[in-house]
């Protein structure tokens, strides 16, 4: 393949002779003779190398190089200046320039320099292009793995959005591996060198929430010893993932949105502005369309957040992707606690792609892991891959309470049709009481274990319990003991 190679100066003389010489050795060259002709080459057409001179009419070298970097971010650019202009050449090579040589340059230097960057850039690309061949082949995309035309949509979208540095909003079911969405976006992206810091929202009261983020004086509440840093702070050139950023409180989304706004921010108990070069991805598996028209979500900070969606699929719109997943977690598992290679029986694997794994990835890699250690064969048959509970569509598995109708239908098929459905599913199906019914089946189904039944039910546990207090559900009416909050 011939390295592509532009040419950049305003001086006329200096960009025939560089073509001239260039040509010469081989590569395709191309040549402007001014900063915004050069941005139009570049939106035309792919270049490894762009040799710039950094003092020009009209746009300067550094201002052509930094709109570059946001267009290509992979593409080289070699910087040449006047004498004495060293200070601003060094201040080039901090914005991302390769190289830069100080007029009147040599030009068998300048060869020589040319030569190892467009080999560099010719390496790197094959490289790209041979894991993306091996991706195509395996399925294999930054940890995550699929072949179904969903998931492609959100690899290409990725792949899309990461050179860039919009704000992106993350959507999908718990379990569907959301955070390895932003993680791809980060290291994909510019800002791959810095730091990908992870905040649970809803892990936190509104308190800690505002201190994990923004940081706090010491004295700024109780329990604050001593000055802390913020996770924006800590995040700085880097990515901050805000993962289930509906549980964020109206306060600190005012907060963030001002943070989004001015780019600055203070920490709790301070009064000194600080400021962050930070990209914001945010993930949520709640209807933040729903939460804007009931006033529990802003408005602005949802437009805000949301200028790139990627949605990803749950594993019951991607079957397809089962047995590939299934390997995958299969070698893992093997290499992590040292067992022999290891398969699914026929039998194992076809129950394994009808099951419903509402807890998405997440449950399918925990089968596997148990399946991996329980198994004494090098087949790992369908009893050993579900055991008990993670047998999701058995019928000692499925919700069984019982209500008089749903929506006008017998007992039994309204109990069946409830019986594998989230909660917004079956909301959107039945009308009339069979709100209360469906919270009583997923609460008896799982013996009264709040968190298991909300993941079933594909809500948060504190959203689920919410629910129990508006629809006067206690475990100790179900006689499933009295330890509603605690268990």
């Amino acid at each position: 393949m011939k390295g592509r190679l532009l040419v950049v100066d305003d001086e006329r003389g200096i960009v025939v002779a560089l073509k001239g010489l260039f040509t010469k050795e081989g590569y395709e060259v191309e040549t402007a003779e001014s900063g915004e002709q050069a941005l139009e080459r570049v939106r035309s057409g792919l270049f490894h190398v762009i040799i710039t001179d950094l003092s020009m009419r009209g746009m300067s070298g550094l201002d052509l190089l930094k709109k570059v970097r946001e267009m290509d971010p992979e593409c080289a650019v070699l910087m040449i200046t006047a004498y004495g202009n060293q200070r601003i050449a060094v201040e080039a090579m901090k914005a991302g320039a390769e190289d830069y040589l100080p007029k009147p340059f040599d030009n068998d230097e300048l060869r020589l320099k040319v030569r190892k960057v467009m080999e560099t850039q010719l390496l790197r690309r094959a490289h790209n292009q041979l894991l993306e061949q091996v991706r195509l082949e395996t399925g294999a995309f930054e940890n995550m793995i699929g072949r179904s035309r969903a998931m492609v949509r959100v690899f290409e979208t990725i792949e899309k959005v990461a050179p860039t540095d919009v704000t992106v909003l993350v959507r999908g079911e718990s379990g569907t591996g959301k955070e390895l969405v932003a993680r791809a976006i980060h290291f994909r992206s510019p800002r791959a060198h810095a730091a990908f810091i992870a905040v649970n929202c809803a892990a936190f009261s509104r308190e800690l929430v505002e201190s994990e983020l923004f940081g706090h004086e010491k004295g700024a509440f109780t329990g604050a010893v001593a000055r802390r840093e913020g996770k924006f702070e800590a995040a700085d050139g880097g990515t901050l993932f805000l993962d289930e950023i509906g549980d964020m409180s109206l306060e600190t989304q005012a907060k963030l949105l001002r943070v989004l706004q001015e780019k600055q921010f203070e920490r709790i108990g301070g009064n000194q502005p600080l400021s962050a070069d930070v990209r914001i991805i945010a993930a949520t598996n709640q209807d933040l369309e729903a939460m804007v028209a009931q006033g529990r979500f802003r408005e602005d900070l949802y437009y805000r957040i949301k200028v790139v969606e990627i949605r990803v699929p749950p594993l019951r719109e991607r079957r397809e992707d089962i047995p590939l997943m299934v390997q995958h977690f299969i070698a893992e598992a093997c290499k992590r606690y040292g067992k022999p290679e290891k398969r699914l029986s026929p039998e194992a694997m076809r129950a394994c792609i009808s099951n419903p794994w509402r807890g998405n990835a997440r449950s399918l890699k925990a089968a596997i892991d148990q399946a991996v250690i329980l198994s004494s064969g090098d087949e790992i048959a369908e009893a050993e891959l579900f055991t008990g509970s993670e047998l999701e569509n058995s019928e000692s598995q499925t919700v069984t309470a019982g209500a008089s109708s749903v929506n006008g239908q017998a007992p039994a098929t309204a109990d069946s049709e409830l019986s594998g459905m989230t909660f917004r599913e079956a909301k959107e199906k039945f009308v009339g009481d069979w709100e209360r019914d469906f919270f009583v089946r997923a609460l008896r189904s799982t013996g009264g274990n709040i968190s298991r039944a909300a993941e079933r039910t594909g809500m948060y546990r504190q959203s689920f319990q919410q629910k129990m207090r508006e629809l006067g559900i206690t475990l100790a009416d179900l006689g499933l003991g009295a330890k509603e909050e605690g268990n």
